[in-house]
């Protein structure tokens, strides 16, 4: 059920509470929100969220394991629906120092807390919503940032590059299996890494090092996993991915089309223009990639 939305399409009813990490589509999130006619309300998690990114609306940076300051904030302000949004890495069970409703919460998450990203996220979305909250994915309010099927700027890959976008799908959906990752890179049939805990961005940095200088410049493939918890950690790519796909020698990126974030889509297209990169959106199944 999407968020309820007057005739005129503004948004109806309590406000939207944000819990943030980092990047920049928290505050992109709170943005589209207000453009609806709904406020916002967020929490920032210290030490992940970015201060001039979410300063610009009513917010408190709290730890991230502090759960009866959050929730006590969330209904002070009247926050219904949230929205989870913004990379956080997960911390040791030593530096969570939770409070006592923290405590409890982990608690009730069990076994999760000690399983992949998509388990514990789903463990965090299914404990939210016992806490009376109604979670929305950021796609809810960023239509215009998901990515669509084909080409998204000017260049398509070639018969090479669509092979190894294959291969790729073939791969991420077996790590999305045992809830790893969401990307690796294919250079010309040959996987030079796949995705875990250190996230793209520093994938991309290991590439540049390993990339197969005899053959075509490789593809970065990024899936979201079978039965993912989509409104949570959906794949996103933004600026950063595209000069990090520049450096690592890629000849472009393939994204599930209708899963994936893009964070700027227009400076993200121009910039694969300019660079030489294709930009596409696939499917998540075998069909044919164009």
């Amino acid at each position: 059920m999407a968020p309820e939305v007057l005739p005129d399409g503004r948004l109806h009813g309590a406000c939207v509470g944000i819990l943030a990490g980092g990047g920049p589509l928290p505050g992109q999130v709170a943005r589209a929100v207000e453009r609806a006619g709904g406020r916002v309300f967020i929490i920032g998690f210290q030490g992940f969220a970015e201060p001039e990114v979410i300063g610009h609306w009513p917010h408190r940076m709290v730890r991230l394991a502090a759960a009866g300051e959050i929730l006590s904030a969330l209904h002070e302000h009247g926050c219904r629906d949230l929205v989870l949004i913004g990379p956080v890495r997960r911390p040791s069970l030593v530096s969570l120092r939770p409070d006592a409703a923290g405590a409890r919460i982990l608690t009730r998450i069990g076994k999760a807390l000690f399983a992949g990203d998509d388990g514990l996220l789903g463990a965090i979305v299914r404990v939210l919503g016992e806490e009376g909250f109604t979670i929305r994915g950021a796609h809810e309010y960023l239509p215009g940032s998901v990515a669509r099927p084909g080409a998204l700027g000017t260049l398509t890959p070639d018969a090479t590059a669509r092979a190894d976008i294959a291969l790729g799908r073939h791969v991420v959906r077996q790590l999305g299996r045992l809830d790893i990752g969401q990307g690796c890179v294919v250079q010309g049939g040959l996987v030079l890494a796949v995705e875990a805990l250190e996230g793209t961005d520093r994938m991309l940095e290991r590439v540049a090092t390993l990339r197969q200088p005899d053959r075509p410049g490789g593809v970065l493939v990024k899936m979201a996993k079978p039965g993912q918890e989509r409104r949570a950690d959906l794949p996103t790519i933004g600026p950063r991915t595209i000069a990090g796909a520049m450096a690592a020698g890629l000849r472009g990126i393939a994204m599930e089309a209708g899963a994936t974030l893009i964070t700027d889509p227009a400076a993200c297209t121009a910039m694969a223009d300019e660079a030489g990169l294709f930009l596409t959106g696939i499917g998540g199944g075998d069909e044919k990639i164009t």
